[in-house]
């Protein structure tokens, strides 16, 4: 018999042994197992991928190295969103829970509150009422309208019902609704008086439809439709009443159940539908929230789309904690005089609006006179290093300058959380010396049911998306036709590949497309580029499938300039375009019209008509000048630069198919819309560079 196999099991054994003069009673002590080796690098840990073979390539949270969080640590119970609702409404029974700003003879009042009692009480009425209407277990449910309370009770009625919610985005159109409806055979729309009237319009070519709640209609305003069309059309209230007289237990899901099918728009091509279920959700919310402290003196401002899966696994969240949620009043132009209403003290946004917050503030600063951009920017610089070598900054700034700036989001904001896009680390800075509190940045995705990675909390470096979220673990693969792999100088490059609890079931009725994003051994692909910083923080670099050569070789990735130029104090919006064909970027610029006015105006230009001001060659001149003073600063490489730029005064917006509801440019629609514009600018540039190709 070999000895040295024996030898080992007998170190081994050794190895938790201790002597008595160590311990009197005690004779064990924790010894690392195989299972247990991972190396530590900060935030996160590194594994091997597999046992015997594998590289150390897989990073998990440091939080939790040896196993993925798929509940919540101190309510393991937990499995669904029924189960997590049911014990929000035992816990917070009384505390506010969802808040809208009534009006009262045609002015907006104060927020008016519906505690997480009164919300059960609801939700338990509506799937009643859909089980009244003979809505059978498993149906698909369609929620058509933007933020408010009865979006949330409804969709918990599926959770406790076992329906499958299945959001309609208000931004998506008609057609795209229409395909939706069909293609998850939904058969109960939840609408507003605004979209009923779309609906009734294609009426005929849904039909799988039996009943339409209209939230809001007035009984005996809502039309009655022919028996023979074969679907009803009922009121909200009338549901509530119907169900609450005819009150059924709840039918639990089980946690493999489906929650909702979530459809994401692709910048091209028809929306995907992914299939979440609710251990999904719970097991990103359980992650996220680990180290989290929380409770029912938080207040939450609601207006990031709710179709959209960043505000979806924030309502989990939220409930879970006893949050009070109160909803914007519908209207974005409105949002500033609702936070000073509400005066939230966690704050979710995307960077587009963080953006429009810097540039406000600055150019506030700068119209304020000398002598108050000199105190602002003695504040400004005091509380940044205090900040950069860990002290804590005077308070007098605050009050003699940052508090004033607090207010605009109603002054109590103790957490900002940034996602959907990349926050400039310029911006971030900005956003903790003026607002104070906590500012954190996430990275995910739908088919992740949200949080990939984010920044751990006392982590102040920003430019990165932070560690994994302890429910997921992830690794790089190489891409080597864009030169990305893990043997990459100083950190190891590749695609951001995702595994773990919170991964998707899949897309809908399509098993390529989830084939294409889910490979055999469970990895999602998620086609972002990323890197590993020192300390075990994620850095998206790139976009695997936005990226262009340009005619001299250059990889471009479109997206990274435009986060930069967006900066500009001219620019609301810009599209960068480049191709193989020439040999230097350019860019079509929706201008912020108040900074463009200001500047005409400081030149002495009079022009009234803001399109007429976009073509003045003057103001391209100093729009140009003004991006590239930006490109130097966030050391852009030479070809990275625009050469030439378009001004457009109209933004790009979902109603003229520019963007995605996740405000995201679609890419070839861009490129036809504005075709005439960029091959105009290549001509141009073709006159002063002679090794400038044309189209």
């Amino acid at each position: 018999m070999d000895s040295a196999p024996a030898q080992r099991r007998l170190k081994a054994i050794h190895g938790h042994l201790v002597s008595a003069a160590d311990s009197p009673t005690a004779h064990l002590q924790q010894n690392r197992t195989a299972g247990e080796f991972f190396s530590e690098q900060g935030y996160s840990v590194i594994l091997p991928e597999k046992l015997r073979t594998g590289k150390w390539n897989v990073y998990r949270s440091s939080r939790s190295p040896l196993k993925l969080v798929s509940r919540f640590p101190d309510h393991p119970e937990i499995g669904t969103l029924h189960d997590n609702f049911v014990r929000s409404v035992d816990t917070f029974r009384d505390y506010k829970y969802l808040g809208t700003r009534n009006r009262v003879d045609g002015t907006v009042g104060e927020y008016k509150w519906m505690t997480f009692g009164e919300a059960g009480t609801a939700r338990a009425a509506i799937g009643s009422g859909l089980i009244y209407y003979g809505i059978p277990k498993g149906a698909c449910i369609g929620i058509y309208f933007i933020n408010r309370p009865e979006w949330l009770i409804v969709d918990h009625a599926c959770s406790a019902y076992s329906y499958v919610s299945v959001p309609l985005y208000d931004t998506l159109g008609p057609d795209a609704v229409r395909y939706i409806v069909n293609h998850a055979t939904v058969q109960v729309i939840f609408c507003v008086s605004q979209t009923l009237n779309s609906l009734l319009s294609f009426l005929s070519e849904i039909p799988s439809v039996r009943l339409i709640v209209v939230v809001g209609g007035i009984d005996g305003h809502i039309p009655s439709l022919p028996t023979s069309t074969g679907v009803q059309v009922v009121t909200y209230s009338n549901l509530l009443n119907q169900g609450s007289s005819n009150l059924q237990p709840f039918c639990p899901p089980k946690p493999h159940d489906v929650a909702t099918i979530c459809y994401t728009s692709g910048t091209t091509g028809t929306p995907k539908g992914a299939v979440l279920t609710h251990e999904n959700f719970i097991a990103n919310v359980a992650g996220t929230t680990m180290d989290e402290k929380f409770g029912p003196s938080d207040v939450y401002i609601s207006y990031l789309p709710l179709a959209h899966i960043y505000e979806r696994t924030n309502q989990v969240m939220l409930a879970h904690f006893g949050i009070a949620v109160g909803f914007y009043q519908g209207d974005n132009l409105k949002l500033m005089d609702d936070l000073a209403a509400l005066r939230p003290t966690i704050f979710c946004s995307v960077p587009r609006l963080y953006n429009r917050i810097y540039a406000g503030v600055l150019n506030a600063v700068k119209t304020s006179g000398v002598l108050r951009e000199r105190l602002f920017n003695a504040a400004y610089n005091a509380k940044r290093q205090a900040l950069l070598n860990g002290k804590n900054p005077s308070p007098m700034w605050d009050r003699l300058v940052f508090n004033k700036i607090k207010a605009k989001l109603g002054g109590r904001v103790r957490l900002m959380v940034s996602g959907a896009s990349p926050l400039s680390p310029d911006i971030m800075e900005f956003l903790k010396i003026c607002f104070g509190g906590r500012v954190t940045e996430g990275y995910g995705m739908t088919e992740t049911s949200c949080v990939i990675s984010c920044i751990d909390e006392g982590d102040n470096l920003s430019g990165h998306v932070g560690s994994p979220n302890p429910a997921c673990e992830v690794k790089l693969v190489d891409v080597p036709e864009m030169n990305y792999t893990s043997d990459d100088q100083p950190y190891p490059r590749g695609e951001i590949c995702v595994r773990g609890p919170i991964i998707f079931q899949g897309y809908y009725k399509d098993e390529a497309q989830t084939r294409e994003v889910i490979d055999e051994e469970g990895w999602l692909h998620t086609g972002d580029i990323g890197t590993w910083l020192p300390g075990g923080r994620l850095k998206i670099i790139d976009r695997k499938k936005n990226i262009f050569k340009l005619a001299q070789g250059e990889y471009i990735a479109p997206e990274k300039i435009e986060n930069v130029y967006v900066k500009c104090k001219f620019v609301a919006q810009c599209f960068v375009y480049g191709d193989s064909l020439n040999s230097s970027l350019v860019a079509v610029v929706a201008v912020d019209p108040d900074v463009l006015k200001a500047w005409a105006a400081s030149e002495g230009i009079t022009c009234d008509d803001i399109a007429q001001l976009c073509k003045d060659p003057r103001a391209r001149a100093a729009v140009l000048a003004d991006m590239d003073a930006i490109g130097q600063e966030a050391q852009l490489r030479g070809f990275e630069f625009v050469k030439a730029v378009t001004l457009v005064p109209e933004p790009f917006t979902m109603e003229n198919d520019l963007l995605t509801p996740t405000f995201k440019i679609k890419r070839p629609q861009a490129k036809e819309y504005f075709a005439k514009a960029i091959s105009d600018m290549y001509n141009e540039l073709s006159k002063t560079d002679p090794n400038q190709k044309t189209l």
